[in-house]
């Protein structure tokens, strides 16, 4: 049996193969147990039924938003039309980052954020952020309970394919996502196969079911949040599952609450949210600029 301390520095485990980075100390242990059920976006929908949860989404705030992108559309294997918010490089490139909104559905915040991976990444990078609600959008949190209550697990893999067969069968594809897009983010990562270059998760509940795992191209990025429901046992049981499949994982339990990372949350912490970016940046000129 083995047991980690992880402290402020990052630390590379040469004997399980996956890198952590914490702000307080965590112990990690075998005696854990995988439970093969554990699937991540679909888990998700329980959480609506816990107030606690639902607290942590107050309705965003305003502000002004100017697009320098374009709404899209374009063909889904189940026949109907799938959308998304795209960026296109300023020069032809097989690189493609999709991006995957919170609950609140493909709103300004995420079109805004899209914009400033597209920036950041010098405009070498395809974005596209897909509509996972088909157009549905809101500010209420009862609506955006609603609509994550009553999504249909196939249609949402179908606007991901339909994504993928957007970029192209030459596409190198990295996810990144908050919340319910943070789960998605890796359950994309699954579904592109050998497209897929990498994955970063915002504090989403993530797929720990280790055969499912096996099937990832890349390593993961996790950034999450100090809470309840995508708890700090959550995130060990995934970092064992991740090792278990033999796939590299480094992540870090930002002392913020679930949702920290978005500026328009009222609950928004600005000095953590350029850490956890700039960690998320690095991460993906890796994939696409080095």
């Amino acid at each position: 049996m083995y047991k980690i301390l992880i402290y402020f520095n990052l630390i590379i485990f040469s004997l399980i193969g996956w890198k952590v980075i914490s702000s307080n100390p965590v112990v990690v242990s075998d005696e854990i147990t995988i439970c093969h059920t554990n699937t991540g976006p679909s888990e998700m929908i329980a959480f609506l039924d816990d107030p606690k949860f639902v607290a942590f989404h107050p309705a965003p705030i305003p502000f002004d938003f100017n697009p320098i992108g374009e709404m899209v559309s374009f063909p889904a294997q189940d026949g109907k039309e799938a959308k998304g918010y795209f960026l296109k490089a300023k020069d032809p490139s097989d690189n493609w980052l999709f991006v995957y909104q919170e609950w609140w559905g493909l709103n300004d915040n995420i079109k805004e954020e899209s914009e400033k991976f597209f920036n950041d990444l010098g405009g070498k990078v395809n974005v596209l952020a897909l509509d996972m609600y088909d157009g549905n959008v809101t500010a209420n949190p009862q609506e955006a309970m609603g609509f994550m209550r009553g999504t249909d697990e196939k249609r949402l893999e179908n606007i991901v394919l339909a994504g993928k067969n957007f970029a192209g069968k030459d596409a190198k594809i990295a996810n990144v996502g908050w919340c319910f897009g943070g789960s998605w983010s890796l359950k994309s990562a699954l579904l592109l196969g050998n497209q897929n270059v990498g994955s970063v998760i915002y504090y989403g509940m993530p797929v720990r079911d280790v055969e499912q795992l096996k099937k990832l191209n890349s390593d993961v990025l996790g950034l999450f949040a100090t809470e309840q429901n995508i708890s700090k046992a959550v995130i060990e049981e995934f970092a064992i599952a991740m090792d278990k499949a033999g796939k590299e994982l480094e992540f870090k339990i930002f002392p913020a609450v679930h949702g920290f990372a978005n500026p328009s949350n009222p609950k928004h912490d600005p000095e953590l949210t350029e850490e956890a970016y700039g960690m998320a940046l690095g991460y993906l000129k890796g994939k696409f600029l080095n």
